[in-house]
């Protein structure tokens, strides 16, 4: 079964203060986006799932629909507060998204086949496409999950702080364990430094870090969806709490579930979580076209 490529979109983007999900970065007026899906279908995926907003649903279809016809199935799944909350209402002090991993399980009823996951606003690289492709073609299972696994260098924004998940793998590459951290940046001293409740945590430039790129087989619909009501349990008043990805992938593991293959690449990510950052990946986007990775105009190909 051909696996498909989710595409999390739905975000406030909060932090950088527009819609970045349909920015233009490339030389014919590219998103990220773009680019990830050029990457997918290289790399051999035939389907992209969307998950928006449904206020902008319309505005988004214009926009993607025209340039991918033709080149892969697309299907859009929206992402609303009250998703999967069954008679428990929503309260009214929230008004953000439950999170990623909620995000992802909307997706129950649309997704049936091995599926990768990543962010619209992060820049992988070709590599981080074809590795995912492969395991998704080869490995995946019930019991066997992938993540595919960044040097934490390689992912920094020089604008601010940024949210990692930070992996520790076994000596056969199998997660033990991935920790959620919401502030990480470069101090002054030019250390690599996480900030949490308890201070201020040096980390170690090559440690693999999560952004937002796994490998699942559909059989994590259900497990997600238990955690999501064990999640709400916990924290429905909580304006603030979030349902991630690494926390489901950590659960995963430790409830003895299932293995998560952490798979290395040396893809320099980049993306736009502050504004200050655009020029920058436009800059990175232009460079690559230069160098002959991706042509002048993507979607005309």
């Amino acid at each position: 079964m051909q696996p498909t490529l989710v595409i999390l979109a739905a975000g406030m983007a909060s932090r950088y203060g527009s819609m970045k999900q349909i920015q233009s970065f490339g030389p014919s007026g590219e998103t990220i986006m773009d680019y990830s899906i050029y990457d997918a279908i290289r790399a051999g995926f035939k389907k992209v799932v969307f998950i928006i907003r449904e206020d902008f649903a319309e505005n988004f279809k214009s926009i993607f629909e025209p340039k991918l016809k033709g080149k892969i199935e697309t299907d859009y799944v929206f992402q609303s507060l009250q998703s999967f909350l069954g008679n428990q209402q929503v309260p009214t002090e929230r008004t953000k998204p439950w999170g990623t991993a909620h995000a992802v399980l909307c997706c129950k009823e649309t997704v049936k086949e091995p599926f990768a996951v990543i962010n619209a606003d992060d820049f992988y690289g070709r590599d981080a496409f074809q590795k995912a492709y492969d395991f998704l073609t080869t490995d995946v299972s019930e019991k066997a999950q992938c993540i595919i696994g960044y040097q934490l260098k390689k992912t920094l924004s020089e604008n601010g702080s940024v949210s990692r998940g930070v992996c520790e793998a076994d000596e056969n590459n199998n997660l033990i364990s991935i920790n959620e951290r919401t502030s990480i940046y470069r101090n002054e001293q030019g250390k690599i430094t996480y900030e949490d409740e308890t201070g201020l945590h040096e980390v170690s430039e090559d440690s693999l870090v999560s952004m937002n790129f796994f490998g699942f087989s559909p059989a994590i619909f259900p497990i997600i969806e238990k955690q999501f009501q064990e999640f709400l349990a916990e924290n429905i008043n909580k304006p603030k709490a979030e349902f991630f990805i690494p926390l489901v992938g950590d659960n995963y593991i430790k409830s003895g579930l299932g293995v998560i293959k952490v798979i290395p690449t040396d893809a320099q990510w980049f993306g736009v979580t502050y504004k200050e950052d655009a020029p920058g990946v436009q800059k990175s986007i232009d460079t690559l076209v230069q160098s002959g990775e991706y042509p002048n105009n993507l979607m005309a190909q």
